[in-house]
């Protein structure tokens, strides 16, 4: 009976440890990441999960017309550099970080309404070991909000 009960506690660990790590990397989002998307507001939604080296990961979203956003990636400093890449529905790459030295952030502001894929990519690292790196990884978007913009004192 007793093996059963640590077998279970075991398992229920394991199957706990992803449920960790994703708070653990909202955190990293709350705390370090959303001060990138400054002087933009943050959409309040908080995209993070583990990546290692190689991995890659995609999300949709939709921007609207007239709006101007900034869109923030934000890993792990042991991480190797992170490359984005913008695309349309029909997944044309209309912006990639890789050619503008991995940068963090892009700006922009749509002319019509439209959903968005954010492809990401942390890179293989170019030193040899023997461990694969791996850390948190966010994507956050801001909105300026140009009610704020147009406030006089």
């Amino acid at each position: 009976m007793r093996k059963i009960l640590i077998l279970s506690v075991i398992a229920f660990m394991i199957a706990a440890l992803p449920n960790v790590a994703d708070a653990q990397c909202k955190n990293f989002a709350k705390k370090i990441c959303k001060l990138e998307l400054l002087p933009y507001v943050h959409d309040g939604i908080y995209n993070a999960t583990v990546l290692s080296e190689g991995e890659t990961a995609e999300l949709y979203k939709t921007f609207y017309s007239g709006q101007e956003y900034r869109i923030t990636i934000c890993g792990d400093e042991n991480l190797p550099p992170i490359q984005f890449q913008v695309l349309d529905a029909e997944r044309n790459v209309l912006y990639d970080n890789k050619k503008h030295q991995y940068a963090k952030s892009f700006d922009f502001k749509l002319e019509s309404s439209k959903q968005l894929i954010i492809s990401l990519q942390v890179q293989t690292s170019d030193e040899l070991s023997d461990q694969i790196l791996s850390g948190c990884v966010s994507v956050l978007v801001g909105f300026m909000n140009i009610e704020n913009s147009f406030k006089q004192d």
